[in-house]
This record gives C-alpha cells, sequence and structure tokens, in this order.
C-alpha cells in the first residue's frame, strides 16, 4: 500500500501543479465529459425517435414530461453546461445561470439527463464560493428542487421525490463542504511547517550568533589581559635589563609563563568550536572555567606586572555557582586589565567581593589616573571591555558603573542572585 499511495500522491501533486499552470483545461475536461455521459444519450434518443416499447419502464416515465425539439434540447444543454467552465471562478454567477435555465426548463415540464450540472454548479459554490452565498444557493436549490417534485408527481409521489432530490442535493454540498475544509486544514499546516522552517532556521542563526559573541567576549577577556600584562613585564623587562638584569631575566620569565598561560586559555576556548567528526584523538584537553578560586593567581599575575592588589571577600562566595563564579572571574580580569594599561605600574587597586542575601557586589579601585579622557575611547563610545562586562553582569540581571571616583577609577558591578534572575 505505501509505494500505491506514494505514487498517487506523486500524481496528485504533479496534476496540482498542471491545474495552477492550465486552470481552463480542468474545467473544460468536466464539460466535455459532462456531454458526454449526460448529454449525448438524450440527443441519441432524440435522433433515434424514442422506445417503441410495451409502455412500461422508462417509456411510460418519459410520457409524463414535455418532447423537446432537438434545437431546444441542444439550447438548454448549452444553457446547463457552458456556465460551469466559470464553476471555479465565478462560482456564485455559474450557479446562478444553471439555476436559472434549470427553472425555465422545468417549468416547461422538460426531463433532461444534463440537468446533473445544477448540482456540479452546487458543489462548485460550496467549494470555491464565499460562504455567505450558501444561504441563498440552498434556498434557491431547494426551490428548484420542489418544482421537479410537483412536475414529476405523476410518476412518483412528492414525498419520495423530494427525498431522492434533496439527499442528492445535499450531498453535493457536504461534499463540497467537506473538499473545502480538508483543503482549508492542508493549507494551514503547509503554513505552520513553512513557520517553523522559518523559526528553526532563524533560532539557528541567532544561537550562532549568540555562540560567535561569546567567544568573541572571551577571546577579548584572555588575549587582552595577558597581553597587557605581556607589554607591562616587557616594558619594565627592558628597562630592568641595563640596571638589575636579575629583575629582566625575571621578566621574560613572567612573560613566558603569562604566553603560554595564555595560548593554553585560547587553546581551551577555540577547542570546543572543532567538529565532533573529527574523532576522539583529535579531541581538545579541556579545562574547567575559571572561578573564585582563580582570583588569587589572577591577582598575582597582576602584581607580578607591577600593581599592588589588595583582595578581599566578605560572605560565603565559594557556595555560588560556577556560572555566576566565571562571570565575577571576567569582570574583574578586565577591570584589573583596564587599571594595567591605564593607572600604570606603582598603582594600588583595591578588590572586594560583597555577598550580601541576594545580591552580589564586585568593586574594583585603583589610585592612578581618573579622568574620564584616561580611560574612555572616542566620544561616546564605550570599548569592548566595558561592553562585555555590562553583558556579563546583564546575565545575572545586574548593572555595572564605570567612572571616575576620588583620585582613581572605579568599576562596580551589581549581580542578581535570586533564581528568576540566573541564568536557568
Amino acid at each position: 500500500m505505501g509505494p500505491l499511495v506514494a505514487r498517487f500522491s506523486r500524481a496528485g501533486r504533479r496534476l496540482r501543479r498542471a491545474d495552477r499552470a492550465h486552470p481552463w483545461v480542468l474545467d473544460t475536461s468536466v464539460v466535455v465529459l459532462v456531454v458526454l455521459l449526460f448529454c449525448l444519450p438524450d440527443l441519441l434518443h432524440a435522433y433515434g425517435g424514442g422506445d417503441d416499447g410495451d409502455g412500461d419502464g422508462p417509456h411510460r416515465f418519459r410520457l409524463v414530461f414535455t418532447q423537446l425539439p432537438v434545437a431546444g434540447m441542444l439550447a438548454f444543454q448549452a444553457g446547463l453546461v457552458l456556465p460551469l467552465l466559470w464553476r471555479r471562478r465565478r462560482p456564485a454567477v455559474a450557479f446562478g445561470a444553471v439555476a436559472a435555465v434549470f427553472v425555465l426548463q422545468w417549468s416547461l415540464g422538460a426531463a433532461l439527463r444534463a440537468d446533473v450540472a445544477l448540482f456540479i454548479a452546487l458543489y462548485s459554490l460550496a467549494l470555491h464560493g464565499r460562504l455567505r452565498q450558501l444561504p441563498w444557493a440552498c434556498a434557491v436549490m431547494v426551490g428548484a428542487m420542489v418544482l421537479v417534485a410537483v412536475r414529476a408527481s405523476a410518476a412518483v409521489t412528492i414525498g419520495d421525490a423530494l427525498f431522492f432530490l434533496l439527499s442528492a442535493a445535499t450531498a453535493a454540498l457536504a461534499l463540497g463542504l467537506v473538499v473545502r475544509i480538508r483543503r482549508a486544514q492542508l493549507a494551514g499546516l503547509r503554513e505552520r511547517a513553512a513557520r517553523l522552517e522559518v523559526e528553526r532556521d532563524q533560532r539557528g542563526r541567532l544561537a550562532v550568533a549568540a555562540e560567535r559573541a561569546r567567544v568573541a567576549r572571551e577571546m577579548h577577556d584572555i588575549v587582552g589581559h595577558n597581553l597587557a600584562v605581556i607589554i607591562t613585564l616587557a616594558d619594565a623587562g627592558a628597562y630592568a635589563t641595563d640596571v638589575t638584569p636579575d629583575r629582566g631575566r625575571e621578566a621574560l620569565h613572567l612573560i613566558g609563563d603569562t604566553g603560554r598561560q595564555a595560548l593554553g586559555e585560547i587553546r581551551r576556548v577555540l577547542g570546543v568550536l572543532r567538529e565532533a567528526s573529527e574523532g576522539p584523538r583529535n579531541e581538545p584537553e579541556l579545562s574547567p572555567q575559571p572561578g573564585l578560586t582563580d582570583l588569587e593567581a589572577l591577582c598575582e599575575g597582576v602584581r607580578s606586572a607591577g600593581l599592588e592588589v589588595v583582595y578581599r571577600t566578605v560572605g560565603d562566595v565559594d557556595s555560588l555557582d560556577s556560572g555566576v563564579q566565571l562571570v565575577i572571574y571576567r569582570i574583574v580580569q578586565e577591570a584589573l586589565t583596564n587599571a594595567l594599561k591605564h593607572a600604570g605600574a606603582d598603582t594600588q587597586v583595591d578588590l572586594a567581593i560583597v555577598m550580601r542575601e541576594t545580591h552580589l557586589t564586585i568593586t574594583v579601585q585603583d589610585t592612578g589616573p581618573g579622568g574620564a579622557g584616561c580611560r574612555a575611547g572616542p566620544a561616546n563610545e564605550e570599548g569592548h571591555g566595558l561592553v562585555g562586562m555590562r553583558e556579563r553582569a546583564a546575565l545575572y540581571g545586574g548593572s555595572l558603573r564605570a567612572g571616575p571616583a576620588g583620585e582613581g577609577w572605579t568599576v562596580e558591578a551589581v549581580l542578581d542572585l535570586t533564581p528568576q534572575g540566573g541564568v536557568q
């Protein structure tokens, strides 16, 4: 059954495409089919001279109705069938034209097999027309069926005739409505599938953009901080080489250690971007994301570059989850990097992490130059470091403030640690 259904489905799709390309072909085919099945037998009977039977059966039934001449029969058949060419484009007009010819024909007492066109027109109106047109169409249909039943009352009872005729009309109307509803459902499903596909693509693009922003933020934090330390150590080492060679060699060793640390972190960040298809042999050696336990090592590296860092915590900060600890580490790292770049050596930095109930405050205050022109980039613009710190604070419903305070510069970030404010 599966291959057969698939073939029918493909054939149906091809027919629908052909119908959209050449809509007149199907309408003309329907008219030709009605002519061959319902009009031609009446014409052949008219030319053949009728039935010379014994008075029983169909011959006696035909005697009840008016026998039309061939020209009149052709005129009525054309009036009944030709409007079907517009049954899909103008279904109400086609139904009205067929109904008018049908009522005129039966007013004369004539019966034609082509009367089936009225049921086809009703079906087409239910399928393609406006729903508000159906009530008057049903009223016209009932009136026409009553006229037929009255005219045929000499052969069958009015009740039997009405039952048969109204059943046929109801079947045509119901079939048109069922097909209409089914097509609307399929169209809705196709529209929903297309909308879901677009939403899936948009989610994919947003995920890619978010991942790129995350990697760019991590790379900026890693490279910016370590390069600032390396540059400061290189400048200090170059100055100390002529005065105290031992301090110069120590600076070179620190530069090497800092460079290796930066290289390891860069490999860790870039390693997660590798394709899983590369296999386990090429998988990077991953290490945990930095947290509060790494802050002391971070401060020690900054101290080796010439800053005096005083680090203190208040509250049970060790109980924070890894996501919050990573945000704290990156904000502190960026703030110390800015102090190292702009405040210069022999600057004291006070680093405080204070946790009170559902809020955590990170304060980094240095004693270097505090003028806005010393720390800011171009007018009305923030550097990538400040933007990155604001984004990280926003992840936990927090805020960040950076600016001159007294003789130095202060960076203060406030994080909201309530469950609804955090990253779930």
